[in-house]
């Protein structure tokens, strides 16, 4: 009960901050990256390129579905075909937008991103908290999270941008889900490669905010590219827990 008190009460002081605080508009400097090098004729070369793992992993991912190779409840199948779907999509939509970043080409980075997300944040839910309380929420999520979207882009084409639903989509799991690790029985083994994947997100988030600096240090590749990367690596440590884990 205790734990419930403390999941709800996290869940309603985050909600009441983004309702409190005023509508948060697209900044357009999030589209200037460091590097906006082209190479071979391809414009902003690694920030495209650097996708290519999150396809690749997201693939491996469901070859292994496929084959059976994932110790998972079939129960959640969906779920992990949800995820790594969507995966497959982060590198490919991250890409497009990459190609020609502003706010348009930013929905198509954005879409797959939270389709994953949501589907990953379910299956926790599902399988540390309630199967019940996963099995219903992984659409209703999923939609919320494409709805957060839809209205911060007409948002920003009626001139009053507001990204508050979509960073509480994307902001209010991650806060939960360690929460959910520490205070709920781990239902599987190997549980520290869930951590490890949380902190590549981090680490990525990291990259991402010192993107300039980061380049300016190496030349070679910006942190914005080395993100891309960090996120992908976390993707393969998620799809190496479900190879592997055992139920406890």
């Amino acid at each position: 009960m205790k734990t419930k008190i403390v999941l709800s009460l996290i869940i309603l002081v985050i909600i009441a901050v983004v309702v409190w605080v005023k509508p948060i508009p697209q900044d357009l400097n999030y589209h200037l990256f460091a590097d906006a090098l082209s190479q071979w004729g391809i414009a902003n070369f690694w920030n495209v390129l650097s996708n290519l793992p999150f396809v690749v992993f997201g693939l491996l991912g469901l070859w292994s579905l496929l084959k059976g190779q994932l110790q998972i409840n079939t129960d959640f199948k969906a779920f992990y075909w949800v995820f790594f779907v969507g995966i497959v999509f982060v590198g490919l939509g991250s890409s497009w937008y990459h190609l020609n970043p502003n706010n348009h080409t930013l929905v198509w980075d954005r879409l797959p991103m939270t389709v994953a997300f949501m589907a990953f944040f379910t299956v926790i839910l599902a399988e540390h908290v309630n199967e019940l309380l996963g099995k219903r929420l992984l659409w209703p999520l999923i939609i919320l999270g494409l709805l957060s979207i839809v209205y911060w882009q007409y948002s920003e084409s009626v001139g009053a941008g507001d990204l508050r639903w979509y960073a509480l989509v994307q902001f209010l799991p991650l806060i939960m889900i360690p929460f959910i690790f520490v205070l709920y029985p781990k239902p599987y083994s190997h549980s520290h490669l869930l951590w490890v994947f949380l902190g590549f997100y981090v680490v990525a988030k990291l990259l991402e905010h010192f993107d300039a600096q980061i380049f300016q240090v190496l030349s070679v590749i910006s942190g914005h590219s080395l993100k891309h990367m960090a996120a992908a690596l976390g993707v393969f440590f998620y799809w190496r827990y479900l190879r592997i884990r055992k139920a406890v």
